[in-house]
């Protein structure tokens, strides 16, 4: 399945809109990580919305990671994304099983928890990142993010994210909106917003009945003129490679990689986002231990 972002303007380019279909790259990482239900629906609407806020960015080197970090069982999530679409993201504890809710729903906000916070970084290519944070709300990942967006960039903002599980455990529906006002928007326009904003199905309904994203756009901004500018492909990439673990295992220090060479003779060392084991021999330690000491 295509997993894509339509980037769009409506109410006479008041409202700034953003719809993602992600439902195959959310299986794609829930088959990577292993993850119970509650966990693929955490880490698939963090991912899917890493994937629209990565696609605010201007240039084509910055990226955008979304830490989200409660008292739950989860612990953290934490989502990477760039302008160009593409998003690679983990859960800490990958199977944690929750009670469904009493409405019958994946309980995302007790796994995540409320007592902690989101963190939004952005390398913009500048000396500094910038770093931006709100507390958590609910856990439940996009009223958390609609919080960030108000505390911590000032844009009012409407968020919606949905994972639907499959009684199999793969994911049959994924995606979400992000919805932002301009500056100019007038309150007629937010009204009329909010009051469709409180008549749309959920996200994975949606997606689940019209599975194409300018339905989609079209069904939450039924009444708005709509202009879509750009769909961009949205796919699961981890950059990792041997260079970089050689640079982690560098930077613990020339003593460490001494007692790694002692102790074991190798090493061993997994990559958090796609999984992928990096072997390390004894000689290859011992290079790096001398790159180490200069």
């Amino acid at each position: 399945m295509q997993n894509y972002v339509l980037r769009a303007i409506a109410g006479n380019k008041n409202i700034r809109a953003f719809v993602a279909i992600t439902t195959g790259l959310v299986e794609e990482a829930r088959e990577i990580h292993d993850t119970t239900p509650v966990a693929t629906a955490a880490l698939g609407r963090t991912l899917t919305a890493a994937a629209m806020m990565g696609l605010m960015l201007k240039g084509d080197k910055n990226k955008l990671s979304i830490q989200i970090s409660g008292d739950g069982p989860l612990k953290q999530i934490l989502a990477v994304a760039d302008a160009k679409g593409n998003v690679k993201g983990y859960v800490a504890e990958p199977y944690v099983d929750l009670p469904l809710r009493e409405d019958g729903k994946l309980d995302v906000g007790k796994a995540v928890g409320k007592n902690g916070k989101i963190v939004v970084i952005k390398d913009l290519g500048l000396k500094e990142p910038y770093i931006g944070q709100a507390p958590l709300v609910s856990g439940e990942i996009a009223e958390d993010i609609t919080a960030y967006f108000a505390y911590s960039e000032q844009q009012p903002s409407a968020v919606g994210l949905g994972v639907l599980v499959d009684r199999d455990y793969t994911v049959k529906a994924a995606g979400g909106f992000i919805l932002q006002l301009m500056p100019e928007a007038d309150n007629k326009i937010i009204e009329r917003l909010e009051k469709r904003l409180s008549e749309i199905p959920s996200i994975t309904t949606m997606i689940q009945d019209e599975a194409d994203g300018k339905k989609i756009l079209e069904n939450v901004l039924e009444g708005f003129d709509i202009e879509i500018l750009e769909q961009t492909e949205v796919r699961l990439v981890c950059d990792c490679s041997e260079e970089r673990l050689e640079k982690a295992l560098i930077s613990v220090g020339a003593e460490e990689l001494q007692k790694m060479i002692e102790e074991d003779g190798r090493a061993e060392l997994i990559c958090h986002f796609c999984n992928t084991k990096y072997h390390f021999d004894k000689e290859h330690l011992e290079r790096l231990y001398r790159e180490a000491q200069q």
